[in-house]
């Protein structure tokens, strides 16, 4: 028994051998070929004319995002010219890597094949010889030249853009730009963007920046960028459109619900600093508010300052607004949540796929928790990702009313990994999902307010107008702020009525 697993292996290691050796087959030929057949003089450097030079194969790939491209068919009014007949490649050029000595026959082994479970490896070899043939075509026949570098990354680009709208091969310069993203440290239009029903989508425009001075607005579904459309566009691709030197302009088109045409945006790009808390102030003799508008790593240290004083001037409820807030760190979405729940309660789960990698609970820890502080949560379609898994965890500890909209529904887990074979590039790959405290599922459902209030655009317009008005009054004239007045925000509003109701119940008790 011992000697026959001794050879399954032997054999195991060989086809593997013989597999890489049938890519190396593939792959050597081509370097050395030339359009009109003749031979690339290796000594020399120098082919034919016209032959396409050797390239170097990438030794690299690398929060990139990303949509799989659409194939788009010809169109049927224009008839195309006859294409040239190919030839296949010759049975020489890509070796069967099914045959090993010792082995059956294909016919003979046919039989019986339905009784036996299918090898992964044997799959795995297949599909080894199906890209290396795939890429001997190409560089041999497709009608403009292409190298090793632009095959593999259009490759891994297609191989991950497939999985799912957040996965993506992130070339070099696309992770540098990622690492810059995490640094805050870059220039644009200052927007959060995401992919829904296939549709480059604003998530919520970052508060103070170019494109929420420009008037943009989440589920604004953004279909042109300088005259380009945005189909089949990878987020990463989009991202980098709309970034670009400071004093710099880029046009975008735009389809807003309750709008009958197309918007056309021109905005300037500037540099983007986020302050993420903001607003704190009394409502009422009683009631505080405080707005987070993305969480970043000082965002629960300035949520504390906040509470701190607010609570210093008479705070018994708050209402916590994430309106419009995208997410960002994840343990900064914890730290905030823990501030009002128990010490040890659960927070958020994380889950892979099944029967890969164990469930991660994350619970609260920290010293000081206001759970007597009744708690309202507004909540819009531009809530995404953090806050959700922060507004999702006090729905489900009974901690905090959710007023306003669904959520957006953002609620994966990416992870960026550095590929050893280029330490400049990297792949981003959903590895997990977020789950609530009572274990809902959050990715593509959102979560769902306990009091709905629907918000036209135009009337959340105005409702971020007036906002801005009443806590950055210095910055606008008087007639101005008089102008918006009278624009009723609803959501806060109803908030508030109901925390002045609770604490007036909790005085008679």
């Amino acid at each position: 028994m011992e000697k026959s697993d001794n050879m399954t292996e032997m054999c195991s290691r060989f086809r593997y051998g013989l597999g890489v050796i049938c890519l190396l087959a593939c792959l050597v030929p081509l370097v050395c070929w030339s359009e009109d057949g003749g031979a690339v003089s290796a000594a020399a450097g120098e082919g034919t004319a016209g032959a396409p030079a050797p390239s170097a194969q990438a030794d690299d790939s690398a929060s990139g995002k990303g949509e799989a491209a659409e194939v788009m068919p010809s169109e049927p009014d224009d008839e195309l010219p006859e294409a040239p007949v190919v030839e296949e490649a010759p049975d020489p050029v890509i070796p069967s890597t099914n045959a090993v000595p010792g082995e059956a026959a294909p016919a003979e082994a046919a039989e019986g094949a339905a009784d036996e479970p299918v090898d992964e490896r044997e799959v795995a070899y297949d599909n080894m010889e199906l890209m290396a043939e795939t890429i001997m075509h190409i560089r041999k026949h497709y009608v403009e030249e292409k190298t090793f570098e632009d095959i593999a990354y259009g490759a891994l680009h297609g191989m991950l853009r497939g999985m799912d709208p957040h996965s993506d091969f992130l070339e070099p310069t696309a992770y540098e730009g990622l690492k810059e993203d995490t640094r805050g440290t870059f220039s644009g239009i200052g927007i959060h963007i995401g992919i829904r029903h296939g549709i480059l989508t604003v998530i919520a425009p970052i508060e103070g920046t170019p494109a929420y001075r420009a008037g943009l607005l989440s589920g604004d579904r953004i279909v042109e960028i300088e005259g380009e459309s945005t189909v089949g566009e990878s987020l990463r691709e989009a991202v980098g459109k709309l970034r670009g030197e400071r004093g710099s302009g880029v046009t975008i088109k735009i389809l807003r619900e309750g709008e009958d045409e197309a918007l056309k945006i021109t905005i300037v790009r500037d540099d983007i600093e986020v302050s993420s808390v903001k607003g704190s102030r009394m409502l009422t003799r009683r009631t505080g508010y405080i707005r987070i508008t993305q969480f970043a790593e000082p965002t629960a240290g300035l949520l504390q300052e906040a509470l701190e004083q607010l609570l210093d001037d008479g705070m018994e409820a708050l209402v916590l607004d994430l309106r419009s807030n995208p997410g960002g760190l994840l343990r900064s979405a914890v730290a905030v949540a823990e501030k009002f729940i128990e010490e040890g309660d659960v927070v958020v789960s994380t889950r892979g796929r099944a029967n890969h990698g164990e469930q991660i609970v994350t619970r609260a820890k920290g010293a000081l928790h206001y759970t007597d502080l009744d708690v309202a949560v507004l909540v819009n379609g531009g809530s995404a990702s953090a806050s959700e898994i922060v507004a999702g965890c006090l729905q489900d500890h009974g901690r905090a009313v959710l007023v306003g909209q669904r959520t957006f529904g953002k609620g994966s887990v990416q992870s960026v990994i550095r590929l050893r074979s280029n330490a400049e590039a990297a792949i981003r790959l959903t590895t997990a999902h977020y789950y609530t405290p009572s274990d809902r599922l959050i990715h593509n459902k959102g979560i769902e307010p306990d009091i709905s209030i629907p918000v036209p655009p135009k009337e959340w317009r105005r409702v971020l107008v007036r906002r801005a008005h009443v806590e950055t009054p210095d910055l606008f004239k008087p007639e101005e702020i008089a102008e918006y007045e009278d624009a009723d925000d609803r959501p806060m509003q109803r908030a508030i009525d109901m925390l002045e109701a609770v604490l007036i119940f909790e005085d008679r008790q």
